[in-house]
């Protein structure tokens, strides 16, 4: 393919999305008349896809400069970097299967242009900033941080001190985490393992590790497509509720024996590790969900592999006892190392919170911390998107909110 033409269906990509992306694109409009991010400079670390590039666009409709690199070596598509590169004050230094080395290098440029606002997804730029570069975080305005992962990482930096930037935990807004999490995930997981096995799901026991919002929707499209759901939790509350979802509910070294397909959601390492490999059943198969490729003992597997091939595109078949195990994507997260993301419309939420976020950073000064995302801005995105499907809902009368605050009624 020429240069010419690999731009081309880079572009192609980002059109689709952005046809399919309308809050977005109420928010560039806004940002194209009212320049809310002149003279800012934006890095970022991001899946370099189609609907990350909406995202990018609208930021630099705002008047900002945009920095970009991937935060995932396998979630990058080169002709969408490539046509990104293009546009005026976007510079992008994505690649798809980069090496660890080069994965860091490649922040190290975004870090190198000294942004004033960043965006991540995983912290791995403000992992950088605070053990490398800290002499860039006193010019930083704050950040936004768009996964589960990262923003566990990003408490956990606020509770021992560590974390010396203010940052808005965009995956906790509800119009971020009820959708993106649950149906961008449960639909974008199957996809990746769908069109990567081309194999029957109907039938199968499929293992879906951890009911958080992003099991919920990976065990609710499994249980769509005609699987026989198990579910493995450590939280007994979780447990209950996949419980009565009409999930089974057993130890991961019980539920290793009976998987046909195992999917992990938690967030967490050493979720399947050589204990459980040793009982599979043969040819099972073994996909990873999580930002991070911790979920899958993937050194214990090939430590005891007896050989290792690539059976298929994005299929590696470990070969153990007597088993063949099947991993998909290198333990990477499935959706995007072995798919195209999450869907364009439940993007158009996360990404909508994400440009707003910035906004809002850009006009006030926050302390440094985990913040959460404006009340005002989950409730805009969620009316935006109501308003963008045709959909007008009920108000309260001003009868109705006087008796919800008036606390002397009763019986």
């Amino acid at each position: 393919m020429t240069e010419e033409k690999f731009t081309e269906s880079g572009n192609m990509k980002m059109e689709w999305a952005r046809n399919h992306m309308p809050v977005l694109a109420i928010i560039k409009d806004e940002f194209e008349k009212e320049k809310p991010l002149n003279g800012l400079k934006i890095g970022m670390a991001l899946h370099v896809e189609a609907k990350t590039a909406v995202l990018v666009e609208t930021l630099a409709a705002g008047g900002a400069k945009v920095f970009i690199t991937g935060c995932n070596p396998l979630s990058t598509q080169d002709d969408v970097a490539k046509a990104l590169d293009t546009r005026e004050n976007i510079d992008c230094y994505a690649k798809y299967g980069c090496c660890n080395n080069e994965y860091y290098e490649a922040i190290d440029r975004v870090l190198d242009l000294k942004p004033d606002i960043t965006i991540d997804d995983g912290a791995d730029l403000i992992f950088k900033l605070h053990k490398e570069r800290i002499d860039l975080l006193p010019d930083i305005l704050g950040g936004c941080e768009e996964t589960t992962t990262g923003v566990h990482r990003l408490h956990a930096m606020e509770k021992e001190g560590a974390l010396k930037m203010p940052v808005i935990a965009v995956n906790d807004a509800m119009t971020k985490y009820l959708f993106d999490n649950r149906y961008g995930t449960g639909q974008s997981a199957w996809d990746g393992i769908n069109r990567t096995t081309n194999l029957l799901v109907a039938g199968k026991n499929v293992v879906v590790a951890g009911y958080g919002w992003c099991g919920r929707g990976v065990a609710m499209r499994a249980s769509g497509l005609g699987a026989n759901v198990i579910v493995t939790e450590v939280d007994p509350i979780r447990a209950l509720e996949a419980k009565m979802d009409g999930y089974r509910i057993m130890k991961m070294a019980d539920a290793a024996k009976l998987g046909d397909i195992f999917v992990t959601t938690t967030g967490n390492r050493d979720i399947l590790t050589y204990e459980h490999f040793k009982v599979m059943q043969d040819g099972a198969i073994l996909a990873n969900s999580g930002h991070f490729n911790v979920e899958i003992d993937m050194e214990a597997l090939a430590s005891h592999a007896k050989s290792i091939r690539e059976v298929r595109h994005n299929i590696n078949e470990y070969y153990i006892d007597n088993q063949h195990i099947n991993v998909i994507a290198e333990g990477r997260l499935v959706n995007l190392a072995a798919g195209d993301g999450h869907p364009a419309e439940v993007m158009d939420m996360s990404f909508a919170n994400q440009a707003l976020c910035v906004r809002y950073i850009a006009e006030n000064k926050l302390l440094n911390g985990v913040h959460r995302v404006p009340q005002e801005i989950d409730s805009y995105v969620a009316k935006m998107k109501l308003e963008t499907m045709g959909i007008e809902i009920d108000e309260l009368t001003s009868e109705q909110e006087c008796y919800m605050n008036d606390w002397e009624c009763g019986t």
